[in-house]
């Protein structure tokens, strides 16, 4: 692909003539290469159900911290990575970070075929999973530059909304195909599953193995159809002035909770569903929940754009914890109910996908054009630690405290204290930055 020495999409003349095919053939590639880092990422919310009954001693919490790691390692690489587009280009960051995915899933798949792998292979694989949270820093900082100001937010929402369905891809195809031999002889042989519903054969090396012909076709794909812009290189010293003001770490707070909620619940819905209610076979239902957090990302955005990023959040962020007060009520003795609590932790999904919609729209509001994609690179990266968080707290409190209660009054708490500063800061009348007037201005 001929590489792009000009670009200015802002000129209308050029985005006609040019610039929008340009643009658009490099978005819808970028999607489904996020879409599998994003699966890749969350592939461990599915595998992690069967290691116990399959013949893996690992204790629970250590198999929550499987699930949790993944998330670890997305929120630590993901500065770099959104960095590292600025260095080698778009195109080249897009095909590397995909086809390093092939790592992850092809030891994942030797792992899974012996139950006597130890833990801190096991734990190595998980953590290099993590490697496709990363990508979403750098594929947002990647596709931006390739619209005019006035339709990046368009663009950014459906990248980053239909990227993040490869969780509930993920959550969707993995138990199907660990039930059969996909992949013939190729694949290994199955183990055998023993729990209350009878034995079963798995092939749990086959919930890693799917991704691998996907990443090799989506990374050429990049490779041969995206272009590298000639990007501008940042300059750190005007950008890293966003670390000196309290807004940076007060919206990173509001992010954790948007976005920490949308990968931590992903990461940890399968698990309690299976621990709350081993007796329900409800497996193939939990993709539903990242499902529709993603669909509700782009949803958020809107409302924000209508109504205010500060209005909505507050009324968001009151729903969800309504939500979590839904869902201890649902596990309590005498009012136990599955549907009560899939349907309590579907609105936690929706609400978590809209107040990630509505709290980013906020960043260029408060922080300004030159110290935005700082703010959002470090609030992204350390927001991702929810994904680690939510499911080691789940898993704590099961094995110290006997049940998932204790960490849901923690973030009922949590989204009190998040309630508080939006409306402290940026709801109230007299707010420092009251986002929702000044985006009219």
């Amino acid at each position: 692909m001929k590489e792009t020495n000009y670009w200015n999409p802002d000129n209308p003349e050029f985005w006609e003539s040019k610039g929008k095919k340009i643009a658009n053939r490099n978005l819808w590639i970028s999607i489904p290469n996020l879409l599998i880092a994003f699966g890749v990422w969350q592939i461990w919310s599915i595998l992690s159900l069967s290691l116990i009954d399959a013949g893996f001693t690992y204790t629970t919490d250590q198999i929550f911290t499987l699930t949790a790691i993944p998330a670890l390692t997305g929120a630590v690489v993901r500065p770099f990575y959104s960095i590292g587009i600025t260095y080698i280009g778009g195109k080249a960051w897009t095909f590397l970070s995909t086809i390093i995915l092939l790592v992850p899933v092809l030891g994942v798949g030797w792992a899974l075929k012996n139950p006597d792998t130890p833990y801190t292979l096991m734990a190595i694989f998980a953590a290099l999973c993590g490697l496709g949270g990363g990508n979403f820093a750098s594929s947002m900082a990647a596709i931006g530059p390739f619209y005019p100001k006035a339709k990046q937010g368009s663009a950014l929402g459906i990248n980053g909304g239909l990227g993040n369905l490869g969780v509930s891809v993920a959550q969707f195809i993995i138990p199907f195909v660990i039930t059969i031999p996909l992949f013939g002889s190729l694949g290994g042989s199955p183990l055998t599953v023993v729990n209350e519903n009878g034995t079963t054969r798995l092939w749990l090396q086959n919930g890693a193995f799917i991704w691998v012909i996907p990443i090799v076709i989506f990374a050429l794909l990049a490779l041969f159809g995206m272009n590298n812009l000639p990007l501008k290189k940042p300059k750190l010293s005007e950008q890293l002035k966003v670390f000196q003001r309290k807004h940076m770490y007060l919206i990173t707070i509001l992010y954790i909770m948007s976005f920490g909620s949308f990968i931590g619940y992903s990461a940890a819905f399968p698990l309690l569903l299976k621990g709350e209610f081993p007796e329900m076979n409800a497996l193939q239902l939990v993709f539903l929940g990242p499902l529709l957090g993603a669909l509700t990302r782009p949803l958020g955005g809107y409302l924000a754009d209508r109504f205010g990023g500060a209005r909505v959040s507050l009324i968001d962020v009151g729903i969800m914890i309504i939500g979590v007060c839904s869902v201890i009520l649902f596990i309590s003795e005498g009012t136990k109910s599955f549907l009560g609590f899939f349907i309590s932790f579907l609105v936690l999904f929706a609400t978590g996908g809209i107040a990630n919609g509505s709290i980013f729209t906020m960043f260029p509001i408060i922080f300004g054009p030159i110290e935005s994609p700082a703010a959002i690179g470090f609030a992204s990266a350390i927001g991702a630690f929810g994904g680690f968080f939510i499911p080691k707290v789940f898993g704590w409190t099961i094995e110290n405290l006997g049940g998932i209660s204790p960490a849901l009054y923690l973030f009922i708490l949590y989204y009190i204290v998040c309630l508080g500063i939006i409306w402290y800061y940026y709801a109230r009348r007299n707010a420092e930055v009251h986002v929702d007037s000044l985006r009219t201005q």
